[in-house]
């Protein structure tokens, strides 16, 4: 019994190294650049949740980015006023855009999706936060492999680079990395498809369940 607990320490250690050393990995190579500004797409995809995704995804399309604008995730009874701001005053620029109702990283990979190819859509420009982006294109190729996919993060001011100072901007990024190694994890080993609709990470949503800090404190 004693040898069985050293073991099992030892595993548990293990394991614990090898999440820490992927959280530095996954915080460490959080895009904090846009790769590709300029490039025309079919669609902008927006995936909401977060700070300064819809204004930017307005702003592209506005700019003539892509022809369409998709929001994935929009929740409630939204006016078009509250949603889309100044733009809601533009019927032209409003007609190019459609929503869906997704209220997790998975869902909007589904519906995403599903919106694409009814749309006839073969490239887009991906807008969400630089740090859910890495899970966002894992949920996105999965579905839809022959999609492709600019990515276009935005940056929330409150989500600091200097992470580990900060413990709402650590534990932030800790969740998502969880999340994002869970699903990782299912898909490499195939399991994806054994859950209803394929939504492996839907498990992991309900594991780690995350909200985008608004502030956020140094640690002392």
């Amino acid at each position: 019994m004693t040898t069985f607990l050293k073991w099992l320490g030892a595993f548990a250690a293990l394991v614990a190294l090898a999440w820490c050393a992927g959280l530095v990995w996954f915080a460490a190579t959080i895009p904090d650049t846009v790769p590709d500004g300029q490039t025309h797409t079919d669609a902008i995809v927006v995936l909401t949740g977060g700070s300064e995704r819809i204004e930017t995804g307005l702003k592209l399309l506005s700019e003539g980015r892509a022809e369409h604008l998709y929001i994935s995730g929009v929740g409630g009874a939204i006016k078009p006023d509250q949603l889309f701001g100044r733009a809601a005053s533009d019927p032209e620029l409003v007609a190019r855009i459609s929503t869906g109702t997704a209220t997790n990283t998975p869902g909007n990979a589904a519906e995403t999706t599903e919106w694409a190819r009814s749309h006839h859509v073969g490239s887009i420009r991906l807008v969400t936060a630089g740090y859910h982006m890495r899970r966002s294109l894992l949920e996105l190729r999965s579905a839809m492999p022959e999609l492709r996919i600019i990515p276009h993060p935005v940056f929330p001011a409150h989500v600091k680079s200097d992470w580990w100072r900060w413990p709402g901007t650590a534990s932030l990024i800790a969740r998502e990395y969880s999340k994002f190694a869970v699903t990782w994890m299912w898909q490499q080993l195939g399991l994806e498809d054994d859950l209803p609709h394929g939504r492996t990470a839907a498990i992991a949503e309900r594991l780690f369940p995350s909200a985008e800090a608004k502030s956020d404190r140094p640690a002392q």
